[in-house]
């Protein structure tokens, strides 16, 4: 039995603090250190690019933890923008956040079969039924299967209760940052980790060395130098910083389901957002410094932070990994399948989207039939295999970008309506809509001589489809658009 109802209060400040945490890190901090950021931007490049995104997250996050007070409702960006900007803008903000959001389920279910690939070894469990290939990558049915049955058991556990889908986040969350921590203090006291090993620590260009079949020892030919080399390198990570961060923005989305207090979201987000950046700089960092052939490996497509873990500490290292990789799946399958879920249901309920989306299930008060939409969707990552998670990760950032825009003007805009805003407030403003144009520009436009920082092509076709796909929907629901 369904009904259109109010969400329940069931999450406290801990369980706020896991879905954020848990949507920030996911598949991307365990598995683009090998195939992303090393290559592409080196220790030194990652580092700076992902601190450099987290303050630039923090600056936005005050206009979040100032908006969300203003308007605790599902919905988060779309709903600021909304009372901002108006029915048409929303629905922009909206659709862009939703593809944002729930991207990022099907690519965390993507490493759920690499996992366990990496975990046992040569027997490849897995690796059975039919398979087939896209992109060079070979997609296997029990792999397949695996994956899809834990987006269904995750699904299922959102649509029973936020409470004890809250409860299963803040245990993943809170083993994920022992694992991670753990392999931060292993680097650290090791005598295998070694700081010449870093090099180059701007990355190199992997195309130009694989062609040329180059090993660890020439690839100082091949590294990224000079200012064009360096601000590349940094701004191909930077460029991602929105889809990186992605996750702490999921706090508004759950508004409507706070038991306390709107003064601790800013804290909340805050704490996420650097717990985040730590994550992402630490398994780099020592992926590189426990490997001294880290860019063979790479170009070899190994699992980098695996192998560098098993370096370390051997057997407990690939288990650690294991364990701290398979929460940060998990917990980003949890984390945005709930944001998911709540902007659909919030713009179900204002009109936006078919009034199905927004029913709420009468005996657990969950969005039932946005969640099922979400799973249905998700399944798509285990059939597109993992060579779609570039494209995925595009899609997230432009996404994110959009929102985080929307977001700090949706700020300046209240700040002017009820006088309350400091001048602090209203400068983080300023500054974070600027920063969510600049990383549209990045990611979108191709700037002479920064090569790898804007969309490939199967990225841009993805953006035209979810276009045209929004188009249909705002044509046909645009006379149920309501602006309150």
């Amino acid at each position: 039995m369904e009904q259109n109802n109010e969400l329940k209060r069931q999450l406290t400040p801990m369980h706020v603090w896991a879905i954020a945490f848990g949507c920030v890190i996911g598949w991307g901090s365990f598995i683009n250190p090998g195939k992303k950021f090393l290559p592409t931007s080196g220790v030194a490049g990652t580092a700076i690019a992902m601190i450099l995104g987290a303050l630039v997250m923090i600056i936005i996050a005050f206009s979040y933890a100032y908006m969300v007070p203003k308007y605790p409702k599902a919905g988060g960006e779309f709903t600021f923008t909304k009372m901002c900007f108006g029915k048409n803008a929303a629905f922009v903000c909206g659709w862009f956040l939703v593809v944002a959001y729930l991207t990022n389920v099907p690519m965390n279910s993507t490493a759920i079969g690499l996992i366990v690939d990496g975990l046992d070894g040569p027997a490849d469990i897995l690796k059975f039924g039919f398979h087939y290939n896209i992109a060079g990558f070979d997609i296997y049915m029990g792999e397949m299967m695996l994956a899809m049955f834990i987006l269904i058991l995750f699904g299922y556990l959102n649509i029973i209760g936020v409470q004890k889908a809250a409860i299963v986040q803040t245990i993943l969350s809170t083993l994920l940052v022992v694992c991670v921590f753990t392999l931060f203090v292993a680097g650290l006291v090791s005598s295998k980790a070694k700081g010449i090993n870093m090099e180059p620590v701007w990355g190199f260009d992997k195309s130009a060395a694989m062609a040329a079949n180059a090993v660890t020892a020439d690839i100082g030919k091949y590294a990224h130098v000079g200012i064009s080399g360096v601000l590349g390198a940094i701004l191909a990570t930077f460029a991602i910083a929105p889809w990186a961060f992605v996750g702490f923005d999921a706090i508004p989305q759950a508004a409507e389901e706070f038991n306390f207090s709107f003064k601790k979201v800013s804290y909340i987000m805050m704490i996420a957002i650097i717990f985040g950046c730590f994550v992402y700089v630490s398994n780099n960092t020592v992926a590189a410094a426990a490997l001294e052939n880290w860019p063979e490996r790479v170009m070899a497509g190994d699992w980098v932070v695996l192998v560098a873990a098993e370096e370390l500490l051997g057997t407990f290292g690939k288990v650690l990994i294991g364990v701290g990789v398979s929460c940060a799946v998990l917990s980003g399958i949890m984390g945005f399948y709930l944001a998911s879920s709540r902007l659909m249901y919030s713009m179900s309920r204002d009109g936006y989207l078919p009034a199905w989306f927004g029913m709420v299930d009468k005996r657990y008060g969950t969005p039932r039939n946005a969640m099922i939409f979400c799973v249905i969707v998700s399944l798509s990552g285990p059939i597109l295999g993992r060579e779609a998670l570039g494209w995925f990760v595009d899609m997230s950032a432009i996404g994110a970008s959009i929102g985080y825009f929307f977001t700090c003007a949706s700020a300046l805009v209240t700040t002017k309506k009820y006088g309350d805003g400091t001048a602090f407030l209203k400068a983080m403003a300023v500054t974070g809509a600027a920063f969510g144009v600049i990383f549209m520009i990045l990611q979108l436009i191709p700037i002479p001589g920064l090569s790898g920082v804007h969309f490939g092509k199967e990225s841009y076709i993805m953006l035209i489809v979810w276009i045209a796909i929004g188009l249909v929907f705002y044509v046909k629901e645009r006379g149920n658009f309501v602006n309150e």
